[in-house]
């Protein structure tokens, strides 16, 4: 019986062992970007929290896989917040200009990560910046509707400070890929 129970031990860590190294692999990746950001904690809890969705940093097996899977998920935010913008300017003609411009700044922030995405293993400095001048977008939609009092721009503000939070683990990945 005790035999028995030791070869199984033995053949379950044999099957589950490249999973192991592969799981400890990708929480090194994760930490190397987070010790980048400003909010560690929630940049930790973020890249491990979507094995699932997207190409996830949590399953990465390099510091680079990690780092695009981190910039797949600030640019899949980032369609959502122009999904949810674009809808907003067509519910609210009274505000449909602010909500049109917040729009066209979470779409430029999705084309400038999706651009410092495909720079990223050439130029990680381009990289890092094609994320950095992100920050304008933001601005841009602070400016547009962060004054206002009703439920699609307070929407609008939460969305805009998580995806905040997004760039800056963002800027971390590129950081961390280029060294």
């Amino acid at each position: 019986m005790a035999s028995s129970s030791y070869y199984f031990g033995l053949v379950s860590l044999a099957v589950l062992s490249p999973f192991l190294l592969i799981s400890a692999s990708a929480t090194n990746y994760i930490d190397a970007i987070c010790q980048r950001v400003t909010d560690k904690a929630f940049c930790a809890k973020t890249l491990n929290a979507y094995p699932a969705a997207y190409p996830a940093a949590a399953s990465a097996t390099s510091q680079f896989q990690a780092a695009v899977a981190t910039l797949n998920l600030a640019i899949a935010y980032a369609d959502k917040c122009a999904g949810f913008s674009g809808n907003a300017a067509k519910e609210n003609p009274n505000l449909k200009t602010q909500f049109a411009a917040s729009q066209d700044a979470f779409m430029t922030i999705s084309k400038s990560v999706k651009s410092a995405a495909s720079e990223l293993k050439v130029s990680p400095d381009t990289a890092n910046y094609d994320v950095m001048v992100c920050s304008d977008s933001i601005a841009v939609v602070k400016n547009s509707v962060g004054k206002n009092s009703d439920n699609a721009s307070k929407t609008v503000m939460t969305m805009t400070l998580m995806m905040e939070k997004l760039l800056a683990i963002a800027v971390g990945a590129t950081v961390a890929v280029g060294g």
